[in-house]
């Protein structure tokens, strides 16, 4: 039986340092858009997500994991919204004294509507996980059109397109590298009943400079409750591929995650 170690008060700690989405707790969105239809008021919004999860492929744990994120919305180019959001997020298990699985996430995203349900997006994301996916520091900031493609009020969908900088540093001896890529991004959901959404998510990179061979998706499926006034119950499947991994690193990872979310 797994020993698992967590300090709840490092996680709330890493929380008050950044800015995102209550009702999902994916990252596709801000890995591959810089965020995609923020949930977001005038007022400041802010939601502490705290869960576990079960991961396989390059580590095979249970976590403990936990996400912060805000959002809000200003005025920004001939006065349409501005929506400006982020989130950071941590996941980690420690057996026996001994980490087993380490990672942590950091998402900072703005999204300007212009007219006719489009918008353009730039944003900038982290990422840290040196034992199970060899990256010391994982970064890119991206830049993009999206729109929404359809909404009855009940299910929408929307895609966006893009291009991003990215710079990977890896744990190992390897040379940091450094490339412009394409990225791609479709998202449904579809709000089941007055306490219930589904969503379904996919994201795409392919380096500009092998693009048939260099490339990564990642993709989500979840439903979120709310069992409470400002709190919620996400469940959520996540399944990430990388066609060129680091030497001796699985292709394929999988989250499955559950969480309660309090909203304020």
């Amino acid at each position: 039986m797994k020993n698992i170690k967590i300090s709840l008060v490092t996680l709330l700690s890493l929380s008050s340092i950044a800015m995102a989405d209550v009702a999902e707790i994916s990252d596709v969105e801000a890995k591959y858009s810089n965020k995609s239809q923020v949930v977001a008021t005038k007022d400041l919004k802010q939601n502490i997500n705290l869960g576990f999860s079960n991961t396989t492929g390059n580590t095979e744990t249970l976590n403990v994991n936990g996400k912060y994120d805000a959002s809000f919305i200003t005025a920004g180019y001939n006065n349409q919204e501005l929506k400006v959001s982020g989130d950071i997020g941590a996941f980690f298990t420690e057996n026996n004294d001994v980490k087993s699985n380490e990672e942590f996430v950091a998402n900072l995203g703005l999204e300007q509507f212009i007219s006719n349900g489009w918008l353009m997006y730039t944003g900038l994301n982290w990422l840290r996980n040196p034992d199970f996916k060899n990256y010391d520091n994982k970064y890119a900031l991206g830049v993009g059109v999206g729109k929404e493609l359809f909404n009855d009020g009940k299910q929408t969908f929307s895609l966006k397109l893009g291009s991003a900088y990215n710079v990977e540093d890896y744990a190992n001896n390897l040379d940091t590298e450094e490339f412009g890529s394409l990225n791609e991004y479709a998202e449904y959901k579809n709000q089941l009943n007055k306490v219930s959404k589904l969503y379904a998510k996919v994201g795409s990179m392919q380096n500009f400079d092998d693009m048939s061979n260099d490339y990564e998706v990642l993709g989500a499926i979840g439903v979120n409750f709310a069992v409470g006034e400002n709190v919620s119950l996400s469940i959520e499947e996540e399944i990430a591929y990388d066609n060129l991994p680091s030497a001796g690193l699985d292709k394929t990872d999988t989250k499955s995650i559950v969480r309660v979310g309090y909203a304020f």
